[in-house]
């Protein structure tokens, strides 16, 4: 199920309409609907705890992980990134769901994905300035 499924089943649960929802959440009923009819995603996770608090349920009952991932994407990097990163995931999730790749084949994407990224990040590394970098003793 997806956010907006989980989001309209806990408030539906829970009696309470959209605009009732986001008087006590702090929020414009107009972002709740947009919310519930998959339009948009929460821009982060203060948001998520406040309406889940409201809901009597957690963060993560209304969150799956790459939608929990698209929003820290968001938190961090802006609407940009969230909207990149949205694609890529469900691009992936389509190549995946596709039934056109052997188990072999997934698997050899997974780790291109994944030398990718690390790739990418030893590159950026060098563009970080020395106070945002982690000590090894953070780690």
């Amino acid at each position: 199920m997806t956010f907006a499924e989980k989001l309209k089943t806990a408030r539906e649960n829970a009696g309470l309409t959209q605009k009732e929802l986001a008087e006590r959440a702090g929020s414009h009923h107009r972002t709740i609907q947009n919310w519930e009819y998959g339009a948009r995603l929460p821009r982060n996770l203060d948001v998520v705890c406040r309406v889940a608090d409201v809901l009597g349920v957690s963060s993560e009952a209304l969150l799956n992980d790459s939608e929990t991932f698209i929003i820290k994407a968001e938190e961090q990097g802006g609407s940009k990134a969230a909207r990149e990163l949205e694609e890529l995931v469900s691009e992936v999730i389509g190549l995946f769901a596709g039934g056109e790749l052997d188990e072999d084949e997934k698997d050899g994407i997974m780790a291109a994905l994944n030398e990718a990224y690390w790739v990418a990040k030893r590159k950026n590394s060098r563009f970080t300035p020395n106070k945002y970098k982690k000590s090894v003793d953070d780690q």
